[in-house]
């Protein structure tokens, strides 16, 4: 598999959910967090779209949120989020187990999916994921094997204020199993509030150096279609 290409593909996708604006459906607004969805055109369920503002440079937000070994001190709704094979400094692939939820009626999902981190112009970054068959990493009986299709976050910064960002994140998780999708679109939206506000939390208490500074020219432009 062509994973350069694949993740090119789903950046793409995630920066054409970002500039749609129509048909979205507000379905919880809570703590300056607003989650909106729409049907789905990947699976027979939701797409989510989640939008709140982070008090931290868009290039510490990018790397608080890409980075395995950050992600795991601050994101309560993981059992384990391992890397288990680096295709170059942005691209890898990612193991993760969730936490049960829903007050425990959706058991802990276990998906193999392909992470990015794409820069683009006007300081813009860009995390996608999609789920992929990894054949190291085959289903097991110990969880049902859920798929991430096309997700991920837009990070850029404020421009009143570039020390805070607007983080946009994207959803559209088939959980699989026998759960019933009214379970799902009754839970997700209060989940999706709750891990914003880990984000908010999390980036607080930890001290994440960023990497780079502000990215000029030489980088995509979110406009163009590679």
């Amino acid at each position: 598999m062509d994973y350069k290409a694949l993740a090119q593909q789903t950046a793409q996708e995630i920066l054409g959910y970002y500039q749609d604006t129509s048909g979205w459906k507000v379905v919880k607004n809570s703590k300056k967090i607003t989650v909106s969805s729409k049907a789905s055109k990947k699976f027979h369920g939701n797409l989510y779209r989640v939008e709140g503002m982070i008090p931290e440079s868009t290039s510490k937000l990018s790397d608080f949120l890409f980075k395995p070994e950050n992600r795991v001190r601050w994101d309560n709704s993981l059992k384990m989020y391992n890397m288990v094979l680096k295709i170059d400094s942005d691209t890898f692939l990612c193991h993760t187990i969730t936490q049960s939820f829903a007050m425990g009626s959706i058991s802990p999902r276990d998906f193999i999916d392909l992470v990015s981190l794409k820069h683009y112009e006007r300081n813009m970054d860009v995390i996608s994921s999609t789920s992929v068959d990894f054949p190291a990493y085959p289903p097991s009986s110990s969880y049902i094997r859920g798929y991430n299709h096309a997700c991920g976050y837009i990070c850029l910064p404020v421009q009143e204020n570039p020390a805070y960002s607007k983080l946009v994140m994207f959803v559209q998780t088939e959980m699989r199993g026998k759960l019933a999708p009214s379970i799902i679109e009754a839970t997700m939206p209060s989940n999706l509030v709750s891990f914003m506000l880990n984000v908010k939390d999390g980036i607080k208490t930890q001290k994440i150096p960023s990497r780079r500074g502000y990215h000029h020219n030489g980088h995509s432009s979110f406009l163009k279609k590679k």
